[in-house]
């Protein structure tokens, strides 16, 4: 011990023995003396005074630097005094953001823009503007989280599924994300969160699952990302990084290896074009990427960039001839002011230059021509804008709109396998038909709200009975499955834009009518679908028990029966109350509970609903809505988005089956199920 520190130092006659018989530090409890060992505990200042037999805590017990001895004078031994009762390991901890609020000095895309490291400078100014210590305060009271119940909250996937992924566990880390979103999004529009906490909803609830590890893909990796498919859409950055596709929240260039690690060559991996920097996007197979830097900030003007990091990245990646993952940035015609981000598949970099930019300075240059032999992605997107502005173009066009004008958007109608020219005949009806009300056992009412029911707001009748919660945010998307969601019916007078009226106004998005390969008629969207957005309601004559009995019995060969009572495959789809700290109530059921099933034929008379086919592995749900009309209330069936959908896939749902003993003679119509999905039952039901 000569020459050193001197806090380890002990006198000749004292017992080491004692000193070393002490549990280890991972049972986590702070250790005292007994008491005739030690005076009693006490808790002075780290700074002093200390009561006589007491030392100070270390890095306080580090004498002034008058007093260190020079190199060649030797260290007289330190006066020994009983040892201190060690502080508990907690107070070691670093300090926790509270409620999980995420760190604003770091990853903050605003408007899901893509920022360059010139950018970084503004990334600490991300603030309430006139916001107070105290107000933010006084508004936290009104949603704190539990710690308790968030500690105790276990991640669903193993460690081995957060270096690795698949497709089942990429759809739960985005479903899950989304639903914890959506949450948020409904605090934050009802006010029960500090103002601005919670506004970037995707920033806070990305934060808190990659807090619980509950991500995937964590394993940089060149080349294929395991369950990310050619052609997923995300709405998101933030779904990005959770997923493994691109770790940089921000950053449009993602690399592995380079300085600090032990490859010291850096090499691109993957790259987001999102139109922050002047790309050419527009070629379906090539891409012309702009390097990063040099852009103009408002504290400097623009400036050539430099062959570092990203760039230097993608110039090795050249010469190394790596695949490099490609996203695609486009615009969300539903929200302008975003961008929805599509996983274009593998390019290589065939060449690089650098050319004047439109600032003036210096730009690098990538050309990226994507591999053959991949799935579309892009390119179908390019296709449907052309659909879009002349349906005709569209290859297999049958009917431009088979609607007949019965809904406010055109339905196409498409085949272009076979010489097939459309389905049986039917009557489209765009509503179902009741030939009696639907009973219910409460009162039915509707609200008084004139300037449209607002959030939080438990004056309005019609979000008393959601539970007081707005069941949709603010863009119209369902925040929850629910047994029953109630909308304002028409004698409310909240007027047609009320955020309680999703369902009712229509077709959302462009729907076609298809010829699939071996399933009949398909429907799928020429636009891309968030999860939880509403698609269409199911259409039809309502009929009962007794009336579908009979049916079957004569013999009628009706597939276009929906029923309620049917089950499938559960579906967990609401947000984790545990990574929120909330409370698990019993009433979060997602099932549907109604006195008497819905039952609905389509053969006749019908939607575009009629032609959603079934799916083991769907990606969109049905929900109860119900809303009254003259003291009389109806049931729908509103379709809604599991997960996100791009354009051109077929939307399905789950059919369902009935238990054994209330069959109706439906079960004995079972039909080889062609889904495809790793989740395919074998068969289903018509």
């Amino acid at each position: 011990m000569q020459g050193g520190s001197g806090f380890n130092a002990f006198p000749p006659d004292f017992d080491k023995s004692r000193v070393l018989d002490v549990k280890p530090l991972r049972s986590l409890k702070p250790i005292f003396p007994n008491a005739n060992e030690a005076p009693p505990f006490l808790c002075p200042s780290p700074s002093g005074p200390f009561p006589p037999g007491y030392s100070p805590v270390y890095p306080f017990s580090m004498p002034p630097p008058s007093e260190i001895p020079g190199v060649n004078q030797p260290e007289e031994p330190p006066m020994w005094t009983p040892p201190a009762a060690p502080a508990p390991i907690r107070a070691f901890r670093t300090p926790e953001m509270a409620n999980g609020d995420l760190d604003q000095s770091g990853d903050v895309d605003q408007s899901e823009k893509e920022a360059g490291p010139s950018n970084s400078k503004k990334r600490g100014s991300y603030r309430t503007r006139g916001s107070t210590s105290s107000q933010k305060k006084e508004k936290r009271s009104k949603f704190q989280l539990n710690p308790a119940i968030s500690a105790n909250y276990v991640v669903p996937i193993s460690q081995a599924q957060r270096e690795d992924g698949s497709r089942d566990v990429v759809d739960c880390v985005l479903i899950t994300f989304d639903g914890l979103r959506r949450r948020l999004s409904q605090l934050e529009d009802a006010k029960e969160v500090p103002s601005g906490l919670a506004r970037r909803s995707d920033l806070r609830a990305a934060n808190i699952m990659m807090t619980k590890g509950f991500r995937t893909n964590l394993r940089k990796r060149i080349g294929v990302v395991p369950g990310v498919e050619i052609g997923d859409i995300f709405f998101f950055r933030m779904e990005l990084c959770m997923v493994g596709l691109h770790s940089q929240s921000m950053g449009g260039i993602d690399w592995i290896g380079g300085k600090g690690s032990l490859d010291e060559e850096p090499l691109a991996v993957s790259i987001v074009s999102s139109g922050y920097y002047d790309d050419d996007a527009e070629d379906k197979d090539i891409l012309i990427y702009s390097g990063q830097g040099g852009a103009m900030t408002r504290d400097k003007p623009a400036g050539d960039q430099k062959l570092e990091r990203g760039n230097l990245a993608l110039e090795r990646s050249m010469r190394r001839a790596n695949e490099v993952r490609v996203t695609r940035g486009i615009r969300d015609v539903a929200n302008p002011n975003a961008k929805i981000y599509v996983y274009d598949g593998l390019y290589v970099i065939q060449e690089s230059w650098m050319e004047k930019g439109k600032s003036g300075s210096n730009t690098f240059k990538y050309k990226l021509v994507r591999l053959p032999g991949q799935p579309e992605a892009f390119a179908i997107w390019k296709s449907i804008e052309k659909w879009k502005e002349n349906v005709s173009s569209r290859p297999g066009l049958i009917l431009p709109d088979l609607t007949s004008g019965a809904e406010t958007i055109a339905v196409s109608l498409v085949n272009d396998i076979d010489d097939e020219k459309g389905p049986a005949y039917f009557t489209y009806c765009s509503t179902p038909k009741y030939s009696k009300t639907f009973a219910i056992v409460q009162s039915s009412y509707g609200c008084s709200c004139r300037k449209g029911c607002a959030p939080g707001d438990l004056n309005c009748a019609c979000i008393r009975k959601n539970s007081g919660d707005l069941p949709y945010t603010s863009i119209g998307v369902l925040v929850s499955r629910k047994p029953l969601v109630y909308e304002c019916g028409p004698s409310c007078p909240c007027g047609p834009n009320c955020k309680i009226r999703v369902s009712q106004s229509g077709l959302k998005v462009r729907l076609e009518v298809f010829k699939t390969k071996d399933r009949g008629w398909g429907l799928r969207s020429y636009d891309p679908i968030r999860a939880g957005a509403f698609i269409c309601e199911y259409a039809g004559e309502v009929i009962d028990k007794d009336r579908l009995k009979k049916k079957l019995h004569e013999g009628d060969n009706d597939e276009y029966i929906f029923d309620s009572s049917r089950s499938g495959e559960p579906l967990k789809w609401n947000y984790e109350p545990g990574l929120l700290g909330e409370e698990a109530t019993n009433g979060a059921s997602e099932d549907s509970d109604i006195p008497s099933p819905v039952i609905m034929t389509a053969k006749d008379s019908g939607n575009v609903a009629r032609f959603m086919n079934h799916s083991c592995n769907p990606n969109v749900f049905w929900q109860l809505v119900i809303y009254e009309e003259n003291n009389e209330s109806f049931l729908h069936i509103a379709f809604f988005a599991v997960r996100h959908i791009p354009p051109m896939t077929e939307l399905t749902y789950d059919y369902g089956v009935l238990p054994q003993e209330d069959d109706n003679g439906l079960n004995s119509r079972k039909k080889k199920c062609l889904c495809g999905t790793s989740k395919c039952r074998g068969n289903f039901v018509l």
